[in-house]
């Protein structure tokens, strides 16, 4: 089993930490990464998220370029010195109050993004990811943000659950779900998309709720669900009037000018904010608009109104995808309208993460 080779390694590490002759250690750090590689070669990869809740269980990358690391240095001192980190990284866990990564082995998240530039070149389209849905986002941003934002057995809220990409991510990861959503057929495929993506064994709730989010009472919500309050929400609401979702006049897609968009959204987060937990996360992914030949920048005002509303701005994430719908083999049509009409196309939409003051 991984976890006994991960036992030993510490073992035998710790026994270096007396060896005071620089060759003999080096050898038995080959040695070392010849067992690695050994048991390597017949054992699965152990996603990290995974990696960071169960002791010894790690991804051989990391082990081995510690490891290559120690074997790299040039003094006595240096060497010790990562040998101990090492030991740390496989024996402690240090984690931070807002989600499960181990600190100590923060070389480990590599496919966890850090930067502000997002680029995605294709959709995440397994279990039960479709991109039939329009408007849908892609599962790598509720993804990225779970990880990064909450811990197993936290509750997200997603006030626009639509095909329910948060909510599946939520339960591949552990984590408690309310989804909220206007039209109650979408809720059922929805429900239907959910029960087909199965359980894990992780022991999480997902429920959903066919309301109008920007009317609900969210602290009765808590009451009615027993939840105690929620560690991250995640809105993606319509881009104002991009898409038309449905012809409910209380549909964000049908509000009838900016302002009005504008004040429903900041309206939305002034309701939420009682309910999300101190120090906690909100989520807003949304995009600009043309019309009549002008670019509206509905980002920055949606982000606006969401900082009025009591929330402190932590990042502005920038994702750029690709394989858009809207645009799908269209590219060389959309270079020539921009070239022809003296635009730029965007293909890129916000990610404006906030923090409850």
């Amino acid at each position: 089993m991984i976890e006994k080779l991960g036992h030993r390694v510490v073992h035998h590490l710790r026994d270096l930490h007396d060896f005071r002759k620089l060759p003999e250690i080096k050898h038995r750090i080959r040695d070392l990464i010849q067992e690695i590689n050994r048991a390597a070669a017949h054992k699965p990869q152990v996603a990290p998220y995974v990696a960071a809740s169960r002791g010894f269980a790690v991804k051989n990358e990391y082990l081995l370029g510690e490891l290559q690391q120690i074997l790299e240095a040039q003094t006595l001192e240096r060497t010790q010195y990562y040998i101990q980190r090492l030991i740390k990284g496989l024996s402690e866990v240090r984690t931070n109050r807002v989600n499960d990564l181990n600190l100590n082995r923060w070389k480990e998240y590599d496919d966890i993004w850090t930067d502000s530039l997002w680029l995605v070149p294709r959709r995440d389209r397994s279990g039960s990811h479709r991109a039939d849905y329009w408007g849908n986002f892609i599962p790598q941003i509720p993804n990225q943000l779970l990880r990064r934002f909450t811990k197993a057995g936290d509750w997200v809220l997603d006030p626009f659950m639509g095909s329910g990409t948060t909510l599946i991510e939520s339960r591949r990861l552990g984590r408690n779900a309310l989804g909220v959503e206007l039209q109650a057929e979408i809720a059922q495929k929805t429900r239907e998309r959910l029960h087909k993506e199965g359980q894990n064994g992780l022991g999480c709730r997902l429920e959903t709720l066919v309301a109008d989010c920007t009317a609900l009472d969210y602290e009765e919500v808590l009451k009615t669900y027993g939840i105690p309050n929620f560690q991250l929400a995640v809105l993606h609401p319509p881009y104002w009037d991009i898409i038309q979702f449905s012809e409910r006049p209380e549909d964000l897609s049908n509000t009838t000018s900016l302002p009005d968009f504008l004040q429903k959204i900041g309206e939305l987060a002034q309701k939420i904010r009682p309910v999300l937990a101190k120090g906690r996360h909100l989520a807003l992914v949304i995009s600009d608009k043309y019309e009549k030949g002008e670019w509206i920048p509905l980002g920055f005002r949606s982000m606006q109104v969401v900082q009025e509303s009591g929330y402190m701005l932590k990042s502005i994430v920038v994702k750029n995808f690709e394989d858009t719908r809207g645009k799908m083999n269209q590219q060389a049509l959309w270079r020539y309208r921009a070239l022809q009409g003296g635009f730029y196309v965007f293909k890129h939409e916000y990610i404006f993460l906030f923090q409850k003051k």
